[in-house]
């Protein structure tokens, strides 16, 4: 598997941005949680005061979101070996001609079981 980090050489750094979900707690407190990173939590007695000791956290912590490319694996499809197996056997074209000939003879009869269906059914 090939794994490749990718970074960029900003001289700035860029303002991070985060979804945070607001929640009053029954004991009255007010607690603010970064979404999809549970660990960066924080809580006070007002949504402002909840949301600045997140930021504290954040700023402590320094976390660094990377964008990873994962590769996925080549692998065969499990099909591929099979293909062209018959490519020289000489019976292939009368096999094929037979399955052909078999598919007809089912579509018609099945053609005739519907034909005869809604015949049925016109007479009710």
């Amino acid at each position: 598997m090939n794994l490749a980090v990718k970074s960029t050489s900003i001289t700035t750094v860029p303002k991070l941005t985060y979804d945070v979900l607001i929640e009053n707690q029954q004991d009255g407190e007010v607690s603010a949680t970064v979404l999809g990173l549970p660990d960066f939590q924080g809580s006070g007695v007002t949504k402002e005061e909840a949301l600045e000791k997140l930021i504290q956290l954040l700023q402590e912590r320094k976390p660094e979101i990377v964008t990873l490319e994962i590769e996925p694996t080549q692998t065969e499809h499990p099909w591929m070996k099979f293909a062209g197996m018959f490519k020289d056997d000489p019976q292939f074209d009368e096999m094929l001609a037979y399955i052909e000939a078999d598919r007809r003879e089912l579509d018609a009869q099945m053609e005739e079981y519907y034909r005869q269906l809604d015949a049925e059914d016109e007479t009710k």
